[in-house]
């Protein structure tokens, strides 16, 4: 026999039953995916982080990891590109909550005044890492200071070496003149924009073509160095050109001549004292 229909009342406590199932499945806490978690700023409303100071001081702020997700997550904390400390390297943060953790970033006693960039990093157990921008602006007077040293002349190429002995970077141009034999001009080079930037404290070697240096000459070479704000310096060397392989082309057949000239001189000598009647001959006593 077919069964019979449930009853009205059987329906609705099946009903019933229904949506209570629907509000447990409602109200159960979601398992978050772990890369849920976040690092910002504490406070909000800043993209990054920013500090500035004088060389050997000691800037605060703080990180915050958030993590909205249904599990704890545990992420280590360091810095790179500025010295940072953290008052907790390692922080377990729980479900659906946020961990503010104070730092410091200390400015190098040595530092150049300028912006230098750096990141804070975070990692959790899982190996995911978010990250943060840091800009540290070096506060202190700015000085523009180049020298160039150490100029010598190989062949065709002119060497040298600059020297940032200021705080800022710079930008150098270079100007080359040689002057040869009573003053005559053999190279004049105009001053013109180098493609590399000296950072503070830093050298650089560089050289200069001359590849229509003369074959016999004396030159005075001097560099002028330049940069922004009034940076300058001028150094120079001596070179000699001299055509060795001439030089010793002609010390040959010099050598050879003489040698000819003395082994002529010679032979006439010796052809005089072999001439009849060419040798004295002094008479002491009487023939009898």
């Amino acid at each position: 026999m077919p069964s019979a229909p449930p009853s009205s009342t059987a329906r609705s406590a099946a009903r019933v039953l229904g949506l209570a199932a629907l509000a447990l499945l409602a109200a159960a806490p979601h398992a978050s995916a772990a890369g849920d978690w976040s690092l910002a700023p504490a406070g909000g409303g800043r993209p990054s982080f920013y500090a500035e100071g004088t060389p050997g001081s000691a800037l605060q702020d703080t990180v915050s990891v958030t993590n909205p997700g249904g599990h704890p997550v545990t992420v280590r904390l360091t810095g790179s590109g500025v010295p940072v400390t953290f008052a907790e390297p390692t922080v377990r943060v729980p479900a659906r909550t946020r961990a503010d953790v104070p730092f410091t970033v200390t400015v190098p006693a040595g530092a150049a005044p300028g912006d230098r960039t750096g990141t804070l990093v975070a990692k959790d157990t899982g190996g995911r890492t978010v990250t943060a921008r840091l800009r540290l602006r070096v506060g202190g007077p700015e000085l523009s200071a180049l020298t160039v040293e150490h100029v010598s002349v190989h062949g065709d190429r002119i060497t040298y070496e600059l020297v940032n002995r200021g705080t800022t970077v710079l930008a150098p141009k270079l100007a080359v003149r040689a002057r040869g034999l009573f003053g005559r001009v053999l190279l004049d080079r105009a001053a013109r924009t180098l493609p590399v930037r000296l950072a503070p404290g830093t050298r650089t070697e560089l050289s200069e073509p001359w590849p229509g240096h003369p074959a016999l000459d004396a030159a005075d070479v001097r560099l002028t160095a330049t940069a922004a704000d009034g940076a300058h310096d001028t150094a120079g060397t001596e070179a000699r050109f001299v055509p060795w392989g001439g030089v010793a082309a002609v010390a040959g057949v010099l050598t050879a001549g003489a040698a000819v000239a003395v082994v002529r001189l010679r032979g006439r000598r010796a052809g005089r004292l072999a001439e009849p009647g060419s040798m004295n001959v002094e008479l002491t006593g009487a023939a009898r």
